[in-house]
């Protein structure tokens, strides 16, 4: 048996992106959850792929749109990244977003966002395994640095040489 503690401490050293995945709920309110359990997964056709837990109170509401945006995040927003990680209504309070064309909520300041449509769902333990089928991709004329979370912290993606 895996120790469960020694698995998460394996797993948090290894460096990852921070995503946001937002879609509206029934009353038209941004629902959604924060990921670092994302990839790309094919070219052609354009497909990635998420992992929300099935204890998400987002899932359901994702499942049931069926479109959502991903948000890889920039360094400055720790906020919306602990916003979307909690449970609960209203995880968009004092968040800036818009409507995007394809009816995604999109969070200002991302360094990109790719909009989906649900493609797939495959079961993955105690997380789903979303695939999303690419739809539409946006990135800033100035990207931000983005945000890396290791070892149970988020931060800027230090340069590389």
């Amino acid at each position: 048996m895996i120790n469960p503690d020694t698995y998460k401490k394996v797993m948090g050293a290894f460096p990852s992106g921070v995503t946001v995945i937002t879609t509206l709920d029934g009353d038209g309110q941004v629902a959604g959850l924060t990921a670092s359990a994302f990839s790309s997964l094919s070219l052609d056709p354009a497909l990635v792929l998420f992992c929300p837990n099935y204890s998400s109170d987002s899932y359901p509401v994702l499942i049931r749109n069926k479109r959502f945006a991903i948000h890889l995040l920039s360094a400055g927003q720790q906020h919306e990244a602990y916003a979307f990680a909690k449970k609960g209504k209203d995880k968009a309070q004092g968040i800036e977003w818009t409507l995007s064309e394809l009816g995604n909520p999109l969070l200002a300041g991302a360094t990109a966002i790719i909009e989906c449509e649900l493609w797939r769902e495959y079961e993955g333990g105690d997380h789903a395994i979303l695939v999303g089928a690419v739809k539409n991709l946006i990135v800033p004329e100035q990207s931000p640095a983005p945000m890396i979370y290791c070892r149970g912290k988020m931060g800027a993606l230090a340069a590389t040489v």
